[in-house]
Protein backbone atom coordinates (compact mmCIF):
# COMPACT_ATOMS: atom_id res chain seq x y z
CA UNK A 1 0.00 0.00 0.00
CA UNK A 2 1.31 3.52 0.58
CA UNK A 3 2.02 6.39 3.27
CA UNK A 4 -0.43 9.07 2.40
CA UNK A 5 0.70 12.87 3.80
CA UNK A 6 -1.17 13.82 6.84
CA UNK A 7 -2.70 17.19 6.90
CA UNK A 8 -1.70 19.62 9.67
CA UNK A 9 -4.04 21.26 11.55
CA UNK A 10 -4.16 24.41 9.50
CA UNK A 11 -6.03 22.56 7.27
CA UNK A 12 -9.32 23.32 6.51
CA UNK A 13 -10.41 20.27 6.13
CA UNK A 14 -9.45 18.99 9.65
CA UNK A 15 -12.29 21.55 11.04
CA UNK A 16 -14.92 19.61 9.18
CA UNK A 17 -17.06 17.50 9.98
CA UNK A 18 -17.18 13.81 7.96
CA UNK A 19 -19.69 12.02 6.08
CA UNK A 20 -21.07 8.70 6.78
CA UNK A 21 -20.03 6.07 5.10
CA UNK A 22 -23.01 4.16 2.99
CA UNK A 23 -21.20 1.39 1.28
CA UNK A 24 -18.14 -0.58 1.20
CA UNK A 25 -16.23 -1.02 -1.29
CA UNK A 26 -12.68 -1.44 -2.94
CA UNK A 27 -11.95 2.48 -3.17
CA UNK A 28 -12.90 2.35 0.85
CA UNK A 29 -10.66 -1.19 1.67
CA UNK A 30 -7.70 0.82 0.04
CA UNK A 31 -8.33 3.77 2.13
CA UNK A 32 -8.46 1.80 4.91
CA UNK A 33 -4.76 0.16 4.63
CA UNK A 34 -3.42 3.35 3.37
CA UNK A 35 -4.02 4.56 6.83
CA UNK A 36 -2.93 1.89 8.64
CA UNK A 37 0.01 1.82 6.19
CA UNK A 38 -0.08 5.78 7.28
CA UNK A 39 -0.14 5.68 10.84
CA UNK A 40 2.28 2.62 11.44
CA UNK A 41 5.06 5.10 9.55
CA UNK A 42 4.58 7.58 11.69
CA UNK A 43 4.25 6.02 14.44
CA UNK A 44 1.03 6.99 15.12
CA UNK A 45 -1.86 5.36 17.73
CA UNK A 46 -4.50 6.33 15.75
CA UNK A 47 -5.59 8.04 12.40
CA UNK A 48 -8.83 9.22 10.98
CA UNK A 49 -9.19 9.64 7.42
CA UNK A 50 -9.92 13.71 7.82
CA UNK A 51 -6.55 14.02 8.58
CA UNK A 52 -5.55 11.84 5.19
CA UNK A 53 -7.91 14.40 3.63
CA UNK A 54 -10.80 12.03 3.09
CA UNK A 55 -13.94 13.49 4.80
CA UNK A 56 -15.83 9.86 5.54
CA UNK A 57 -16.88 8.62 8.86
CA UNK A 58 -13.64 6.11 9.06
CA UNK A 59 -10.93 5.17 11.73
CA UNK A 60 -7.96 2.87 12.34
CA UNK A 61 -6.49 2.18 15.92
CA UNK A 62 -3.35 0.29 16.32
CA UNK A 63 -2.47 -0.25 20.36
CA UNK A 64 1.54 -0.13 20.91
CA UNK A 65 2.75 -3.96 21.77
CA UNK A 66 3.39 -3.75 25.88
CA UNK A 67 6.50 -5.41 25.47
CA UNK A 68 9.08 -6.47 22.83
CA UNK A 69 8.29 -10.27 23.07
CA UNK A 70 4.70 -9.47 22.14
CA UNK A 71 3.31 -9.94 18.73
CA UNK A 72 1.95 -6.97 17.03
CA UNK A 73 -1.72 -6.00 17.46
CA UNK A 74 -3.85 -6.44 14.62
CA UNK A 75 -5.35 -2.94 13.74
CA UNK A 76 -8.78 -2.14 14.88
CA UNK A 77 -10.93 -0.65 11.39
CA UNK A 78 -13.97 1.37 12.93
CA UNK A 79 -16.59 2.58 9.97
CA UNK A 80 -19.35 5.14 10.71
CA UNK A 81 -17.97 4.97 14.78
CA UNK A 82 -20.17 6.58 17.35
CA UNK A 83 -19.50 6.71 21.36
CA UNK A 84 -22.89 5.33 22.43
CA UNK A 85 -21.72 5.89 26.20
CA UNK A 86 -18.87 7.10 28.01
CA UNK A 87 -18.51 7.25 32.19
CA UNK A 88 -16.14 9.24 34.33
CA UNK A 89 -13.27 11.55 33.65
CA UNK A 90 -9.30 11.57 33.76
CA UNK A 91 -6.56 14.14 32.73
CA UNK A 92 -4.16 11.91 30.34
CA UNK A 93 -1.63 13.96 28.03
CA UNK A 94 -1.95 13.65 24.63
CA UNK A 95 -0.59 14.20 20.89
CA UNK A 96 -2.09 14.48 17.45
CA UNK A 97 -0.06 12.95 14.26
CA UNK A 98 -1.64 16.18 12.73
CA UNK A 99 0.06 18.96 15.27
CA UNK A 100 3.15 17.39 15.33
CA UNK A 101 5.74 18.51 18.36
CA UNK A 102 3.45 19.00 20.75
CA UNK A 103 1.37 17.56 23.53
CA UNK A 104 -0.85 18.29 25.88
CA UNK A 105 -3.24 17.92 29.32
CA UNK A 106 -6.94 16.67 28.32
CA UNK A 107 -9.63 15.67 30.04
CA UNK A 108 -10.88 12.17 28.61
CA UNK A 109 -13.60 10.02 29.70
CA UNK A 110 -12.47 7.01 32.30
CA UNK A 111 -14.10 4.49 30.36
CA UNK A 112 -16.39 4.77 26.43
CA UNK A 113 -18.47 2.16 24.78
CA UNK A 114 -18.15 2.57 20.73
CA UNK A 115 -20.25 1.05 17.91
CA UNK A 116 -20.11 1.02 14.41
CA UNK A 117 -18.93 -1.09 11.42
CA UNK A 118 -16.08 -3.27 11.10
CA UNK A 119 -14.25 -3.01 7.73
CA UNK A 120 -16.36 -5.77 6.09
CA UNK A 121 -19.44 -3.78 7.14
CA UNK A 122 -20.33 -6.21 10.23
CA UNK A 123 -21.81 -4.45 13.27
CA UNK A 124 -19.49 -4.15 15.90
CA UNK A 125 -19.49 -3.09 19.60
CA UNK A 126 -16.43 -1.93 22.12
CA UNK A 127 -17.95 -2.00 25.43
CA UNK A 128 -16.47 -0.03 28.57
CA UNK A 129 -13.14 0.34 27.89
CA UNK A 130 -10.58 1.91 29.39
CA UNK A 131 -7.06 3.48 29.10
CA UNK A 132 -5.36 4.13 25.85
CA UNK A 133 -7.95 2.79 24.06
CA UNK A 134 -10.77 4.79 25.28
CA UNK A 135 -8.57 7.39 24.62
CA UNK A 136 -7.57 6.53 21.39
CA UNK A 137 -11.17 6.09 20.22
CA UNK A 138 -12.36 9.26 21.35
CA UNK A 139 -9.36 11.40 20.24
CA UNK A 140 -10.02 9.77 16.48
CA UNK A 141 -13.66 9.99 16.48
CA UNK A 142 -13.37 13.98 17.89
CA UNK A 143 -11.71 14.07 14.80
CA UNK A 144 -14.41 13.20 12.48
CA UNK A 145 -16.89 15.88 14.09
CA UNK A 146 -13.34 18.44 13.12
CA UNK A 147 -12.31 18.69 16.77
CA UNK A 148 -8.44 18.19 18.17
CA UNK A 149 -7.16 17.18 21.13
CA UNK A 150 -6.16 21.00 21.91
CA UNK A 151 -10.35 22.11 21.66
CA UNK A 152 -10.02 19.79 25.44
CA UNK A 153 -6.82 21.29 27.17
CA UNK A 154 -7.60 21.15 30.73
CA UNK A 155 -6.26 24.81 30.67
CA UNK A 156 -4.18 26.99 28.14
CA UNK A 157 -1.22 26.61 29.62
CA UNK A 158 -1.41 22.69 29.36
CA UNK A 159 -0.06 22.17 25.92
CA UNK A 160 4.31 21.93 25.46
CA UNK A 161 6.35 21.80 22.67
CA UNK A 162 7.27 18.06 22.54
CA UNK A 163 11.64 18.08 23.20
CA UNK A 164 12.24 15.48 19.76
CA UNK A 165 9.81 17.93 17.71
CA UNK A 166 10.07 18.87 13.99
CA UNK A 167 11.07 22.55 13.67
CA UNK A 168 8.93 23.17 10.58
CA UNK A 169 5.36 24.63 10.86
CA UNK A 170 4.94 24.25 14.69
CA UNK A 171 3.94 28.36 15.24
CA UNK A 172 1.22 28.20 12.39
CA UNK A 173 -0.58 24.85 14.24
CA UNK A 174 -0.25 27.28 17.46
CA UNK A 175 -1.54 30.20 15.69
CA UNK A 176 -4.41 27.98 14.20
CA UNK A 177 -5.31 26.88 17.25
CA UNK A 178 -5.00 29.51 19.46
CA UNK A 179 -7.70 30.98 16.67
CA UNK A 180 -9.89 27.94 16.92
CA UNK A 181 -10.31 28.88 20.67
CA UNK A 182 -8.13 25.67 21.44
CA UNK A 183 -5.41 27.09 23.30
Amino acid sequence: MSLLPILLADNPIIRQKSKRIKGIDNQLQKLIEDMIDTMDGNHGVGLAAPQVGALRRVIVIRLPKENESEEENDPIVLINPEVVKKDGERNVEEGCLSIPGWRGEVTRSFTVTVKGLNRDGKPLRINKVTGLLAQALEHEIDHLNGVLFVDHLVSPDRLWKYPKAEEEGEEEIVEVAEAKGGL
